[in-house]
């Protein structure tokens, strides 16, 4: 036999490698092609269940709308005091709706009213209801590099929040009507018999 019908014989012969691996067996084929379809439908279930389950996201949305009054641009003035000074300022707050009404963005920016260069106060805080908890939660952030996570409770017209300092407590407590947010801040140092006011804000909306 010549050297090109033995290299033809082991090319096509049954039992050489290339015929063995190459086109893969139909059964082979349909196999991996079924294994494909199962995954993808498995994949399609899972989103499904993902996107339709319900997360609490309807209650948080009917408790948002109660601070409804909040969103819109203010501008306005008020007063701060520390120590034996009192600060005067000027500025305003952006109050945006997130995720459809889950959330809250709250923006503050305030100058001195003096100098309108010199920034005293700038914040970033986000508002949302926790259904677990059953309460409002405050995360707020500011520009010096402190921030924190309150709760913040409903009053008549408005909401309240608040923290504590070794022998001293804070609260902050925020009033509305269609067009006016005033707010005050104040301290305690017997645990919250007596209250001093040491922040007053007036700001009128423009948006």
């Amino acid at each position: 036999m010549s050297k090109v019908s033995v290299f033809s014989s082991q090319l096509f012969s049954p039992v050489s490698q290339n015929y063995k691996t190459f086109p893969p067996p139909r059964a082979k084929i349909v196999s991996v092609m079924k294994k494909i379809f199962l995954l993808s439908t498995l994949i399609l279930v899972f989103a499904s269940v993902s996107l339709s389950q319900d997360f609490g996201a309807e209650a948080q949305r009917t408790e948002m709308k109660k601070l409804d009054l909040m969103v819109g641009k203010w501008e306005g003035s008020g007063w701060m005091q520390r120590g034996p000074k009192r600060e005067e300022f000027r500025g305003g707050e952006t109050v945006q709706k997130k995720l459809d009404g889950l959330a809250l963005l709250v923006e503050g920016r305030f100058t001195d009213s003096e100098n309108p260069q010199q920034v005293t106060h700038q914040t970033l805080a986000v508002l949302a209801f926790d259904t677990k908890e059953k309460g409002y939660k405050f995360k707020t952030y500011l520009l010096n590099g402190s921030g924190g996570n309150f709760d913040l409770k409903l009053v008549e017209g408005g909401w309240q929040w608040g923290f504590e300092y070794p022998g001293m407590a804070m609260r902050y407590t925020a009033k509305y009507t269609a067009d006016t947010w005033f707010e005050i801040g104040e301290f305690s140092r017997d645990g919250g018999k007596t209250w001093v006011k040491n922040f007053e804000m007036t700001l009128k909306r423009v948006g």
